[in-house]
């Protein structure tokens, strides 16, 4: 693999880079940004410029030449629902980032960071009479939507289901998946259970993502921070009830469900560990998470009337045997299971980088 990749994944206090040169990871660091720099801006979107002076300082400081840089991945941000695949970044992109149609997270600044990054370093480029151009894209944003129409229909067309979920890491697993096994990603149909802060269980079939949980929006298993789908009639009482504001509720459902509203933390190591020793508690907790992950892994496996051909569990959580070990046990009558442990989103997005200047993936465009 040839060329060297900037990779960048912005959170709401950090930036996170990677540097990779020829396929080789040369480094991948968190810039932390401090209480004090964050609050001189009004939001995330005034952010910009001080996360990109702070992503170049870093690169002077470890030797890496801005014009060296071929091309620039960025973690997509919260856009309109687009088909899975990579997208150069272009004004369209930039300005539904910049509005936040579909929501305001500091993903969005990623691509733009990246944008005027590669504009820089094709000025220096320029300047210098250096070939090359230098282009900056997403790949497998979390808003992105393969989902077969009929599987977008709940039981009331006021509430369309809708996808939000780990998209980058879960394609990127189906495609180690499928190198092991000596196919393409377009060969296989694997389901993928995505567990971290929220926790997704994603359909892969050809090369597309047929069905999926909005991980982000109440639908789909617990997590540690998020309630996943709950009934409706005591949800609907609450909302009516007068005791709580609707950011109340909706913190509930995210940020304050899961397991921190059942025991007050959201480290799943704290939690495991705790069941292990044989806290009440803890111990029926767990075995509910379980529960409801491999229930939706079951039902995902029924859209493909069970002809599926691995399951893959993987995030930070699936580092966790006690987790992992018995959602296994529930599942692998339908399919073999995989375990492929951590969030991988610095490494998808390089592969996904080398994918582009190898010419092995279709080059995706945007429009308002």
């Amino acid at each position: 693999m040839k060329g060297n990749i900037l990779v960048i994944n912005p959170g709401s206090t950090s930036t996170k880079i990677a540097y990779y040169e020829d396929g080789q990871q040369k480094f991948e660091t968190n810039l932390s940004h401090s209480a004090e720099e964050i609050s001189r801006f009004e939001s995330v979107m005034h952010q910009g410029c001080m996360r990109r002076d702070a992503i170049v300082d870093f690169l002077t400081v470890n030797g890496v030449t801005l014009d060296s840089v071929d091309l620039i991945m960025a973690r997509g941000g919260l856009i309109t629902p687009i088909q899975t695949g990579v997208y150069e970044v272009t004004e369209d992109m930039r300005s539904a980032l910049i509005e936040g149609r579909n929501g305001v997270h500091a993903c969005n600044l990623s691509a733009l960071i990246a944008d005027d990054l590669a504009a820089e370093i094709n000025r220096m480029r320029a300047e210098k009479g250096m070939e090359g151009v230098c282009k900056a894209y997403i790949a497998d944003a979390p808003t992105s939507d393969d989902m077969l129409p009929e599987l977008k229909i709940s039981g009331h067309p006021a509430f369309e289901r809708r996808p939000a979920f780990h998209t980058l890491n879960s394609r990127a697993m189906v495609r180690r998946y499928a190198r092991n096994v000596g196919k393409t990603s377009k060969d296989v149909t694997v389901i993928v259970a995505h567990m971290g802060g929220g926790t997704s269980v994603s359909l892969h079939k050809g090369g597309c993502v047929i069905d999926v949980n909005d991980a982000l929006g109440g639908d789909g298993p617990m997590s540690p921070e998020r309630a996943g789908s709950v009934p409706a009639f005591p949800l609907v009482e609450m909302c009516f009830s007068g005791k709580y504001t609707k950011a109340e509720v909706k913190k509930m459902l995210v940020g304050k469900g899961g397991a921190v509203a059942h025991l007050g933390t959201n480290d799943f190591r704290e939690v495991a560990a705790r069941a292990q020793a044989g806290e009440p508690a803890f111990v029926e907790f767990l075995k509910a998470f379980c529960i409801s992950v491999a229930k939706y892994i079951g039902a995902v496996a029924t859209v493909v009337g069970g002809k599926v051909d691995a399951i893959i569990l993987t995030g930070g959580i699936a580092y966790g045997k006690t987790i992992t070990m018995p959602i296994k046990e529930m599942v692998e009558f339908i399919a073999p299971v995989e375990v492929y442990p951590g969030e991988n989103e610095m490494e998808s997005l390089a592969e996904n980088g080398y994918g582009i200047l190898a010419g092995e993936f279709e080059i995706k465009y945007y429009h308002r």
